[in-house]
């Protein structure tokens, strides 16, 4: 449905619908509005990077699929980005990059790569009115020994990666610097053993004391914070990660800094938003990145499930949003690049906008009322409540397309654009 009016004739309808409940969806949709999303750049090349971009992934990362029109120079990946944000509703977005998307015009190794070879993103940033997130790379590279990193048992393995990690600060203060919002700095490492190990807790102590020389210089946190984003496993370490969820989450703690859920980290059965309340009781705030994993961490393409839909609601009921910032992780080379970033990105954001329209306020009266016959009953009729027409009105209102108008807009960039990349 396109026709204008017949959208605004629907909006107005599930209007009424929500305002019986006691939501404004005018409140809603401009609170939708506020919301961040962060867009992961790896998604448009399949990981490849500047630096070294024929060097395959390694240290349990890999990509399926080659669909044609992967992205190949910073042009490429910044023209399919700018149709990508194009097609995602809403004023606050920011892009997430890598150390490995430097654009320099002399080679350069990870450690030394610095602020000046991200000049022109920030320059792009500036031209899109879009912030940048950045992630120290400590994969894919020579300098990986035997699966370790900053938490190697080699002083010169571990240094290097230190290195890295420093830069990436020094990036992430210019990014904030330059563009006035705070850029937050991820890190994630690959370190562990495939089989058992006999010391659980060297390994831990290094990596502790490598992220504490990473950190000894302080810089301002309006510009950048630094966040730690552990994991279950991954191919190669099965039986052992260094830099495990309660580690970083210990290490968040007591550093005052914040935390990484990566909802592709976990074990299949966990329910990722039971965490946020957890945490958020004592730490300073999360970094969420929004994945889907299928079996373990394959990182598929978001879309609207059962387990988005928990991680949304749980953090709009808790009011925890503004103590979270939400990024996308993913990467998807069976299907169209661009199109994967939007359909996870509006998935995402049709996961809050429903969580929003709700009555929070009456529902948790209810409850501290134990009148759970009340909260089971609403919480059911708000599942097939018009919340698909209040999503076509934000659409409209951002000059996006609405429904799946946006696809003809990418099948039309696909013929003309990345169908005639070699």
């Amino acid at each position: 449905m396109t026709n204008e009016q017949a959208i605004h004739q629907a909006y107005e309808l599930a209007k009424e619908r929500y305002q019986e409940l006691g939501v404004n969806t005018e409140e809603v949709l401009a609170k939708l509005a506020q919301l961040s999303l962060s867009i992961h750049c790896w998604q448009g090349d399949d990981v490849h990077g500047f630096i070294n971009p024929e060097t395959d992934l390694k240290d349990g990362l890999t990509v399926s699929g080659s669909y044609p029109g992967r992205a190949k120079t910073p042009a490429q990946l910044t023209a399919d980005l700018k149709q990508a944000l194009a097609l995602i509703p809403g004023p606050k977005k920011k892009v997430a990059l890598h150390t490995i998307y430097a654009v320099t015009d002399h080679k350069k190794d990870l450690d030394e790569i610095g602020p000046e070879d991200f000049k022109y993103w920030v320059d792009w940033a500036k031209e899109q009115g879009v912030g940048l997130d950045m992630n120290g790379t400590f994969f894919s590279h020579p300098m990986v020994k035997d699966n370790f990193t900053l938490a190697s048992p080699d002083k010169a393995v571990r240094d290097f990666w230190i290195k890295v990690g420093k830069q990436s600060r020094q990036i992430a203060n210019y990014f904030g610097k330059e563009l006035g919002v705070q850029a937050v700095n991820n890190f994630w490492i690959p370190d562990g053993f495939k089989d058992n190990p006999i010391d659980k807790l060297s390994p831990r102590k290094r990596l502790m004391e490598s992220l504490d020389e990473i950190l000894a210089e302080e810089l301002p946190e309006a510009n950048t914070i630094e966040a730690y984003e552990g994991k279950l496993f991954g191919t190669g370490i099965e039986s052992y990660t260094v830099g495990s969820h309660e580690f970083y989450a210990n290490y968040a703690l007591t550093r005052n800094k914040l935390w990484t859920i990566d909802t592709g980290h976990f074990h299949p059965t966990e329910d990722v938003s039971d965490k946020f309340s957890s945490f958020l009781l004592f730490g300073k705030g999360l970094q969420l990145h929004v994945s889907r994993p299928v079996r373990w961490d394959s990182d598929h393409v978001v879309i609207l499930d059962d387990a988005l839909v928990r991680i949304a609601r749980s953090l709009v009921r808790d009011d925890l949003l503004a103590k979270t910032n939400v990024g996308l992780d993913f990467f998807d080379a069976t299907i169209n690049r661009v199109a994967a970033w939007v359909i996870g990105a509006r998935a995402t954001q049709k996961a809050f906008l429903q969580a929003m329209l709700a009555p929070i306020a009456d529902l948790k009266q209810a409850e501290l009322a134990f009148d759970f016959t009340k909260r089971l009953a609403l919480t059911e009729e708000l599942k097939t409540y018009p919340v698909g027409a209040v999503w076509d009105e934000f659409c409209l209102r951002n000059d996006v397309p609405v429904g799946s108008a946006w696809l003809k807009v990418i099948k039309n960039y696909e013929d003309t654009v990345l169908a005639k990349r070699n």
